[in-house]
């Protein structure tokens, strides 16, 4: 049975294309985001120690993660290159492989998990109560890993059919799910059963995560490229293996790198109090939430970009690229002033703690300047992915939340002695330059691929 969702995005309105999955991308990030804000206001509610267990502690799982994110990308661009040109037995090829190559990707994560997540943890954070916290929601998360990386392999199939969908419905419910397993598994039910405390928005994770897995899962099991599936697919080939590295390693290391840098920035506030950890663990989630449309429209690029550049439809590409960008800038000019007057209503919504609330307003004023540059520089990834140069995006990142975050930091706050001040004005630099030297790739690689961004 062919899935509902199976969208040609070679023909037709390039607006239209953007709407139809940008809009539910939005949505269902939006359904993430709100799932995450629901196990901070949790965790606010049994204490300071306990948001910044949090944080530390998904910040450690996310760089596992990053897996996940690189395999989604390279699926996206490499099944939607092959239905641009038409090759639906390419696709096929892929995404079979995609999947079992994930399968054990997953296998060999978790169990490197247990070394790794208890060392990072003690890196960023001084002993105590909140590393205890962080230490045991981190060992509970490993549990669903499966969950994540799975689903977003078998998302990016989607994505490369044009369907945004699914997982904006899975996320809903997810996020739902979440509302009602947080309280049971943290407070457990008098004379039933007993509570997990802070362990229990863990499991909450892990069970609704898997469900979302397993509903994307049997979607993209419907598409019409997996007609015929058999056994001996799965079986990996080097030549596909070859394909799906090339693609997923650099993204896969970019969005490691990003992880790094948000330990550097926890390494650097963790001088300043368990405070300044818990208030920047908050203002993200208000970030994430503001750029969620933005989010959506760039990540709406990589599917369409990459199916007109695999039918070699240049002018597309390029028409793709401007709309982006455009749209993008009208985005974040809405944002930005949410950011700068709005910040200490927005922390207030989740922490009751007086000394939390004036540190993350500051990250969130400093923020506002920089939305027009990470709309950029998402959209960037997205089409040097669909181009086939996914390589960049590591070069890009390495500089800017590798190498950038970590010296600006230092030196405004190591040699000029400032305080969080300068761990926010440090990334402001690292973006801004970072931005700049991606607009430059971009530039060059576009003239070489597709002629240009305005021929």
């Amino acid at each position: 049975m062919a899935a509902a969702r199976d969208y040609d995005l070679t023909t037709g309105s390039i607006a239209g294309h953007f709407r139809r999955l940008a809009i539910p991308a939005a949505l269902g990030m939006l359904f993430t985001t709100l799932y995450n804000v629901v196990d901070v206001y949790f965790a606010g509610q049994i204490g300071t120690d306990a948001q910044a267990g949090l944080a530390i502690g998904f910040q450690a799982f996310f760089v596992l993660i990053a897996v996940a994110f690189g395999l989604s990308s390279a699926m996206s661009a490499l099944v939607g290159n092959a239905r641009g040109a038409k090759d639906d037995r390419m696709a096929r090829r892929l995404a079979v492989q995609g999947l079992a190559f994930a399968t054990i990707a997953t296998i060999v994560l978790m169990i490197f998990a247990v070394w790794f997540g208890p060392r990072a943890i003690a890196l960023i954070s001084e002993p105590g109560a909140y590393r205890d916290a962080a230490t045991g929601y981190f060992y509970w998360l490993i549990a669903a890993l499966p969950g994540f990386i799975l689903a977003f392999s078998a998302n990016g199939i989607l994505q490369a059919h044009g369907d945004s969908v699914t997982l904006q419905r899975g996320q809903m419910v997810a996020f739902l799910a979440n509302i009602g397993l947080n309280p049971l598994f943290i407070y457990g039910i008098p004379g039933v059963i007993g509570g997990l405390g802070f362990n229990g928005i863990a499991l909450a994770t892990i069970l609704s995560q898997t469900g979302v897995m397993i509903w994307i899962l049997w979607t993209v099991s419907r598409l019409q490229i997996m007609r015929g599936v058999e056994l001996r697919h799965v079986r990996l080939e080097l030549s596909i293996v070859k394909d799906i590295l090339a693609q997923m390693l650099p993204t896969t290391t970019a969005m490691m790198v990003m992880f790094v840098s948000g330990f550097v920035v926890q390494f650097a506030l963790k001088g300043f109090g368990e405070e300044a950890i818990a208030a920047y663990g908050i203002a993200l989630r208000i970030e994430q939430i503001l750029l969620l449309p933005v989010l959506g429209m760039t990540g709406a690029l990589l599917p369409i970009a990459a199916q007109n550049y695999g039918a070699q439809d240049h002018a597309r590409v390029r028409e793709a690229v401007w709309f982006c960008w455009k749209l993008g800038f009208l985005m974040t000019a809405l944002a930005a002033p949410v950011l700068w007057f709005g910040g200490a209503f927005a922390m207030g919504l989740f922490t009751e703690d007086a000394r939390v609330i004036p540190i993350g307003q500051s990250y969130l004023r400093v923020d506002g300047f920089l939305f027009p540059l990470y709309m950029m520089l998402f959209a960037i990834n997205s089409l040097l992915q669909a181009l086939k140069k996914p390589v960049y995006t590591l070069w890009i990142s390495l500089y800017r939340q590798g190498f950038g975050v970590a010296f600006f930091v230092w030196l405004l706050i190591g040699v000029f002695r400032m305080d969080v001040w300068g761990v926010w004005l440090g990334i402001g630099v690292a973006v801004s330059s970072g931005w700049a030297i991606a607009l430059w790739i971009t530039i060059r690689i576009s003239k070489e691929k597709i002629g240009g961004l305005r021929a």
